[in-house]
């Protein structure tokens, strides 16, 4: 079970340094954005909308009248409000949300990771589209941080494109990898820490802990200092 209450801690104490650090999540963004099938909606939810990201990128180029934005850090009501102070925040574990009514379109930018069993909340979301509803997603594929997997042994759980289609069915899947290269080791740990995606084990490390770290990092990509991201774009 993923801890949630140290995801809404991590992600709240680097809510400001995450939009300047979060550059995948800003491509996975205008990815989803160039997906969309139509560009009107009535109703819009948005899961996991953190700083406003998506959030901005999307209010830009769609029409709606009503758009409902939820996240599980409360401080994100507050650049929410920024971008568009029409738009409803909530506040809630998006698992756990009371969805109010039928929404046009569900849209969800790099968060669905961090759910525990998303076949059935996939399900639970598919309940809550109109009759011409869109659900659509991003989210990452088994070698999304595959260095720090292999490093370290730590990672979330993460689906192949083969299992997600077993799973969901969806009209339409597609991955692809992003490499970033960094000065060292210890900068990809920065930026970890920064984009608040280091939520997932509370351990502290110690000075051996990251020369240890620094070490094997180094062994393993020898030629640069490289973290992978593996996104993927999903529509229902």
């Amino acid at each position: 079970m993923i801890n949630k209450q140290l995801v809404k801690t991590r992600f709240q104490k680097h809510l400001e340094t995450y939009s300047k650090n979060s550059i995948v999540q800003k491509e996975m963004a205008n990815k989803l954005i160039n997906l969309l099938p139509v560009k009107n909606f009535q109703s819009v939810l948005e899961l996991g909308c953190g700083s406003g990201i998506l959030t901005q990128k999307l209010t830009d180029k769609i029409t709606f009248e009503n758009y409902t934005a939820v996240d599980i850090v409360e401080n994100c009501k507050e650049y929410i409000s920024k971008i568009n102070t029409n738009i409803k925040f909530i506040q809630s574990d998006i698992e756990n949300i009371d969805f109010e009514r039928k929404y046009d379109l569900i849209i969800s930018n790099a968060t669905l990771q961090w759910i525990d069993n998303i076949e059935d909340f996939i399900n639970k979301l598919k309940n809550h589209l109109t009759p011409n509803g869109v659900l659509i997603f991003s989210t990452f594929s088994i070698n999304n941080f595959k260095e720090i997997s292999a490093i370290t042994n730590v990672g979330l759980k993460y689906y192949s494109e083969t299992e997600i289609k077993k799973m969901l069915s969806p009209k339409y899947i597609e991955e692809n990898t992003i490499e970033i290269e960094f000065s060292s080791p210890i900068d990809v740990l920065r930026h970890l820490k920064l984009t608040g995606v280091n939520s997932i084990t509370p351990q502290h490390w110690t000075k051996s802990d990251l020369r240890n770290f620094e070490n094997k990092y180094i062994q393993l990509c020898p030629n640069k200092i490289k973290l992978t991201y593996n996104p993927m774009y999903i529509i229902l």
